[in-house]
């Protein structure tokens, strides 16, 4: 599974939220006697299952799943902490001889993986970062978003403006080393020899699908989860619960949106999100192969992996 130069491959399943990934990243890795590398950010905590649309225990039975519950909802999994536990299962993988799929949504912490990013090395500053979530308490995470923006357009482009815990990091590293966020992100040379395959469907077809999907994450207990992991002690403003689908069922629970609003809200948020998926993964980008999702679309990938391998 190397190439001439002794690199080691690396498939790469990419694509908006809802387009299909899980089932097709499942029927490649068992035809090419594959494992399943989850980049998708949301997928690492426990206890978050429903709202995560995560893989079922039959689907990780059917392929090895790896980076899927490998932390509490407490927790925080950072970029910098994602890629070294990736780079680590990628590699013993590879030394089992099988092929490594990475498989997900979140275009930062893919790109960081396979472009072999340094991460800022600046060292936490609680006290700092008491006062910048102080302040964000009091004006907003939109809010504190656009001061990032100011700052730093770059690293605010990047960013989820929902997501508070690296918006807030972005800001600390840019107050206490003076420089901005995107520029202290080098690139490096790839470890990988890396196959970048791109899922793709009609934009009003993924909405669609969202729609479906909010819905049966409702059935299947979507509130009883978020409430569950209120009890459990988290907070309304945890990391976590910036998550589309679990910030707007918190407020839905807590008496600021009646439960009409906040699926009205999920469904525009997850639309929003699509949106800035297509940011990270560009239909002009001739480093991804992309697929118009159908019946033939597994046949087609499957083609291309085959010659790719063949390809030394």
């Amino acid at each position: 599974m190397s190439s001439a130069e002794g690199m080691p491959r690396l498939i790469v399943i990419v694509g908006p939220t809802a387009v299909g990934k899980t089932e097709t990243a499942i029927q490649l890795a068992q035809q090419f006697e594959g494992e399943i590398v989850s980049a998708d950010s949301r997928l690492f905590y426990r206890g978050m299952d429903i709202g995560t649309a995560k893989p079922t225990q039959t689907e990780r039975q059917r392929v090895p799943h790896h980076l899927i519950d490998v932390a509490e909802p407490n927790e925080v999994w950072s970029l910098g902490v994602f890629k070294s536990a990736a780079k680590q299962v990628i590699a013993d993988i590879q030394a089992r001889g099988k092929m490594p799929f990475l498989v997900g949504g979140t275009g930062q912490y893919i790109t960081a993986l396979i472009e072999d990013w340094s991460v800022p090395a600046q060292q936490p500053d609680a006290r700092l970062r008491q006062v910048l979530e102080c302040w964000a308490r009091e004006i907003g995470h939109e809010s504190i978003h656009h001061k990032l923006a100011i700052l730093d357009f770059q690293a605010a482009s990047d960013i989820d403006p929902r997501n508070l815990r690296r918006t807030i990091r972005a800001l600390e590293v840019i107050l206490k080393t003076g420089q901005r966020f995107s520029e202290q992100r080098q690139k490096g040379e790839s470890p990988y020899r890396v196959l970048k395959i791109g899922l793709k469907r009609p934009r009003q077809e993924l909405y669609q699908r969202i729609d479906q999907r909010l819905d049966q994450m409702l059935a299947a207990g979507l509130v009883d989860e978020v409430r569950q992991l209120l009890e459990r002690g988290l907070q309304p403003h945890s990391p976590v619960f910036s998550t589309i689908g679990y910030r707007e069922v918190v407020a839905y629970l807590h008496g600021k949106l009646t439960l009409d609003e906040a699926i009205a809200l999920i469904k525009k948020n997850s639309r929003q999100f699509v949106r800035r998926q297509a940011n990270w993964f560009k239909e002009n980008d001739p480093k991804i192969n992309w697929f118009e999702m159908n019946e033939k679309t597994t046949r087609e990938i499957s083609a291309l992996i085959h010659g790719w391998l063949m390809d030394v």
